[in-house]
């Protein structure tokens, strides 16, 4: 089943882009990892390529966009787009897939859905996991050098034109779900059907949380177990995926909304609102609650006071200090 993820980078360093594709990364850190003489060491195995980018790099070829039409300028700008296009482990077996063979699929899909764009097509043996999946990353520039021809899923002039930007809507994330189910039924490869929800959606930033605290929880386990004790936890669960097994819970054990929401008030102490058609959970977090200090005046209507505390005779515009003075 070939899967495809999105991810946007508003790093103004266009090399580093090139640079994480053909250097070994700390999947934790992101950082490089060096040899014994601190230089980055290259990845064992993979495929590149660039498209649209003439005889410079991938980095000159969006700097001189950006510089001829005057975008991304901005630190928030978004400067590269990052497609993954993920294949089934079983395909090289079963199919016959190869590095090869991702990479010129990878090139092919490049062409027919971000024309215009300078863009890197680098193909990789495995992913971080170890699950033994080629895939295939396709990073882009965002902004189109050339006007291309108008295609299908282009529904306004800046999809084509020179000098806009890439725009990755719910539409056309839609319209490149379907390209790598039909790229992958056309070249015989394992695939699932992609505009259909496939169990919990996980975020990236989720996904990193959990595997750097199961790390994390794991080396914790190992002192424990040289010490002669016995862990009481050995998987790592994020306060998401908490929130999820308890929204299930309670979901499998009533049938109207009044049900769930007041059983998931009762056994988890959380409050579920609804506004336009919309729900909106709010989790008990009593370490974010923040208390404020009284004021003299609640600390005075505390205390059954009807009016503000007196100020001392001694402040300036107290009517006795007045008084004073004027005598």
């Amino acid at each position: 089943m070939a899967t495809i993820k999105h991810l946007t980078s508003k790093n103004s360093n266009y090399a580093a882009a090139e640079s994480y594709l053909t250097f070994q990364h700390n999947e934790y850190t992101g950082l490089p990892i060096l040899d014994e003489k601190g230089r980055p060491k290259l990845r064992d195995s993979y495929l590149l390529d660039t498209l649209e980018c003439g005889e410079s790099s991938f980095a000159m070829a969006c700097l001189i966009a950006n510089r001829k039409y005057g975008k991304n300028g901005g630190r928030e700008d978004v400067k590269t787009h990052h497609y993954i296009i993920s294949f089934d482990p079983k395909d090289a077996v079963e199919n016959g897939l190869t590095m090869e063979r991702a990479q010129a699929l990878g090139l092919q899909f490049c062409k027919e859905n971000f024309p215009g764009h300078p863009a890197i097509v680098c193909t990789h043996p495995d992913g971080h996991n170890s699950a033994g999946n080629i895939h295939v990353h396709i990073v882009i520039g965002s902004l189109r050098v050339r006007t291309v021809e108008r295609q299908p899923f282009m529904d306004k002039p800046c999809d084509w034109e020179a000098g806009k930007k890439h725009r990755c809507t719910s539409a056309m994330l839609r319209h490149l779900r379907v390209a790598v189910m039909e790229m992958c039924e056309q070249a015989d490869l394992n695939q699932i059907n992609l505009l259909e929800a496939q169990g919990d959606h996980v975020s990236e930033r989720e996904y990193w949380a959990q595997r750097r605290g199961q790390r994390r929880l794991d080396h914790a386990n190992a002192k424990l177990a040289a010490e002669g004790q016995q862990p009481t936890q050995t998987v790592y669960q994020t306060e998401l995926d908490k929130l999820r097994k308890q929204i299930y819970a309670v979901l499998n054990k009533t049938t109207t909304f009044e049900e769930f929401s007041a059983l998931l008030m009762q056994k988890h102490g959380i409050a579920v609102k609804e506004s336009r058609g919309r729900l909106s959970l709010l989790p008990a977090r009593p370490d974010k609650v923040h208390h404020r200090q009284e004021t003299e005046q609640e600390a005075g209507k505390r205390a059954g006071a009807d009016r503000p505390l007196p100020e001392h005779p001694a402040c300036r515009h107290h009517p006795a200090q007045q008084r004073e003075e004027a005598g």
